[in-house]
């Protein structure tokens, strides 16, 4: 009876820790992206080059898949909002399937 209370009690550790995991990485993604779009309207100083240039390789793929779908209104662009939209759905969604593996 103490191996299955101690398998459990592992298990639930499990998937705790990797529902943490998703939650942060959204949130640090999230982020990221807000300081793309920050970032895409401030002229930065040519040191700073790199900190840009790393925010596009990071942002722009996933960006992008909104991009084709959501037209830009003039020079307003609804994608970033639709992305972190659709990812703190995503991470939900992966939430509760590790929810459902205890």
């Amino acid at each position: 009876m103490g191996v299955a209370i101690a398998t459990f009690g592992l298990l639930a550790d499990w998937v705790t820790a990797a529902q943490n995991f998703v939650a942060i990485f959204v949130y640090v993604y999230v982020l990221v992206i807000f300081a793309y779009i920050i970032t895409s309207f401030v002229r930065l100083p040519y040191s700073l080059n790199w900190l840009q240039k790393f925010l596009y390789d990071v942002c722009e793929p996933y960006l992008r898949l909104f991009r084709r779908v959501i037209p830009p209104l003039g020079p307003l662009d609804l994608s970033p909002i639709a992305a972190v939209f659709a990812l703190y759905l995503l991470g939900m969604l992966v939430n509760a399937l590790i929810g459902r593996v205890l």
